[in-house]
């Protein structure tokens, strides 16, 4: 027999406003144009505020527009119809969540206070791309593994350098995993995803362990790639995996009396050889556009020495609720000559209109207030740092921190932080910069994750390049400074600042 029970269930929804605000807190400023022109295609009811007819929009009264889209002087008919468009753009939790969000766009700047002749530059145009490891992480996604092996391939990827590199031996990322992670696995496993996932990446060559097998990556790709095998490419891969240290050696005679080829041949795989990227995620690094608009811009008043924010607003069109829209909504409400059916149907298109460009002006204008309020605590907070373009002077920095400060949610930090960049006078940094963990020192004091890797950047620089540091000489120096630091967090600190282990520096 089948029991029937009833049980009470707590669900947080959405409204389609906020949902509309957190989208566009996470759009950096580069998409922010074609997000509005986006906006203003979906939506008749948006449209421009044209600078030659602002007169005209003044003589515009404020009780006749509340009237046109008026919510609380609801006709029968329109109650009908906010009941049925309540219903049609609740949405749940869970459809929220699994929504994609990489492509979201970007909001406009009201509070720019942002004065030509004070800050020359802010006009400066700087275009911003996927970086290299939202790439591979957009490719993993593409191969059909099982989640603990997505979760090791995410990790795996992680420790791809900027160059396209493993940074990490498979021994060594095994006991990361188990003791940072709490995962155990084995070499032999991480070596079969590495050829059989990372290695299928774009570019080819990408996670290779050295150079040697990152031009074998490539060779081999080019090969298959191939409808029929060149001899100057099977040449080649024979070069590389037989007689790599006599190529890097340029023994060339040698190579060519022991593969007996001609020097035509040779020079045919030469050509092959010469076409390879030794360093293939430098792709994204040193593309011709690989430049950056900035959110914000931070200055310091000469007279006052006191920092000024200001929000970047280029390009950015004033938009309203079109004056069409709202006058056909109050002439539908009043027209006899359609049925109740055609009628209330009109109502709920022109109404769902004129509240969706409502709603996008009003998170435009929220959004703003967000971005401020959270980049002006950032501020305040890395005072010292925005003073003297130090990074010894900043302070350790966590999202908690910020929420705590603003008054809103961990998350809503973590939206407006992604992809948002701040130009100083020392530079641009992204927002993510200005963020870091805390050490604590022998006196007690916090100190910046910034200022350990500095150190460790100085230590290095002045070692003897005939006995260089290894980690475990680094921590024993800086342990003697008075920071308690391990010997693995400073190998993570050294591969994250692009500095090879210490065999390899001599």
């Amino acid at each position: 027999m089948i029991s029937q029970k009833q049980e009470l269930q707590i669900q947080q929804r959405l409204s389609p406003r906020q949902i509309l605000l957190m989208r566009l807190l996470q759009v950096p400023l580069v998409s922010l144009e074609q997000r509005i022109n986006q906006e203003l295609e979906e939506n008749p009811a948006l449209e421009l505020v044209e600078k030659e007819t602002d007169n005209e929009n003044n003589t515009l009264e404020n009780n006749e527009e509340e009237e046109y889209v008026s919510d609380t002087e609801n006709t029968p008919d329109e109650d009908n119809v906010q009941e049925e468009f309540n219903k049609e753009t609740d949405i749940d939790m869970d459809d929220y969540f699994a929504e994609d969000y990489g492509e979201m766009n970007y909001a406009p700047s009201a509070h720019n206070t942002n004065k030509d002749e004070e800050y020359p530059n802010k006009d400066e145009m700087y275009v911003s791309h996927e970086s290299f490891q939202e790439s591979l992480l957009a490719q993993l996604r593409m191969f059909n593994l099982s989640e603990e092996d997505a979760k090791l391939a995410r990790f795996l990827v992680g420790y791809i350098d900027d160059t396209g590199y493993l940074s990490r031996s498979e021994e060594d990322m095994v006991n990361d995993l188990l003791f940072n992670m709490n995962i155990t696995t084995t070499a032999e496993h991480l070596n079969k995803l590495i050829e059989e996932v990372i290695h299928k990446f774009d570019p080819p060559g990408t996670g290779a362990r050295d150079l040697r097998e990152c031009l074998l990556i490539q060779l081999e790709r080019m090969n298959k790639e191939q409808q029929e095998q060149e001899e100057d490419i099977l040449l080649a891969i024979q070069i590389i995996d037989k007689y790599f240290n006599e190529f890097t050696k340029k023994h060339f005679d040698k190579i060519k009396r022991t593969l007996l080829c001609s020097d035509e041949q040779f020079h045919g795989a030469i050509s092959v050889l010469l076409k390879l990227n030794p360093k293939p995620g430098m792709v994204f690094s040193s593309s011709e556009n690989n430049y950056i608009l900035p959110d914000f811009i931070v200055s310091i008043n000469e007279k006052t020495q006191e920092l000024e924010l200001d929000l970047q607003n280029i390009n950015i069109p004033e938009l309203r609720v079109g004056k069409i829209y709202q006058g056909l909504y109050k002439e539908l409400q009043n027209k006899k000559s359609i049925s109740n059916e055609e009628r209330r149907e009109a109502m709920i298109f022109v109404k769902q209109k004129v509240n969706a460009a409502r709603w996008f002006i009003e998170a435009l204008s929220q959004r703003e207030q967000t971005l401020y309020k959270t980049m002006y605590a950032i501020m305040k907070y890395q005072k010292d740092f925005f003073h003297t373009g130090d990074e010894m002077a900043l302070k350790p920095m966590v999202s908690k921190d910020i929420a705590a400060e603003i008054g809103m949610d961990i998350s809503t930090v973590s939206r407006v932080v992604r992809l948002k960049h701040v130009l100083t006078p020392y530079g641009v940094y992204p927002l993510k910069f200005f963020f870091s963990e805390s050490l604590t020192k022998d006196t007690g004091e916090e100190v910046s994750s910034h200022e350990i890797k500095k150190m460790i950047v100085d230590i290095i620089r002045d070692e003897d390049s005939d006995l260089p540091y290894t980690d475990l000489m680094l921590c024993k120096v800086l342990n003697s400074k008075g920071y308690n630091i391990a010997r693995r967090t400073i190998a993570k600190y050294r591969e994250q600042l692009g500095i090879p282990v210490a065999r390899l520096r001599k």
